[in-house]
């Protein structure tokens, strides 16, 4: 049974919580801690993403392509990197 979208989200906002602000992670390695097989992993990444949508939505990290922060309205293609949100001064 693949991982429901609780389970990733948290493994998401865990990972983050653990990088130095301005570091990012890639949504596959959420997709890889939760799934071994490379098949498996590899199936989860539309759920990843989903995920990472709605977090986006909620203000809780950002999503980013070559350093540019997207909007989690835009249609999002190619690799994307996460990040914690950065606070305002």
């Amino acid at each position: 049974m693949p991982p429901d979208d609780e389970l990733i989200r948290s493994t998401m906002l865990e990972l983050l919580a653990a990088t130095r602000d301005g570091t990012t992670i890639c949504p596959s390695q959420i997709a890889r801690r939760l799934e071994h097989d490379e098949r498996d992993w590899r199936a989860l990444m539309p759920t990843v993403r989903n995920c990472a949508r709605a977090l986006a939505r909620e203000g809780r990290l950002e999503v980013t392509q070559r350093g540019v922060v997207l909007s989690p309205e835009a249609d999002w293609r190619g690799a994307l990197r996460l990040r914690r949100r950065r606070r305002l001064p």
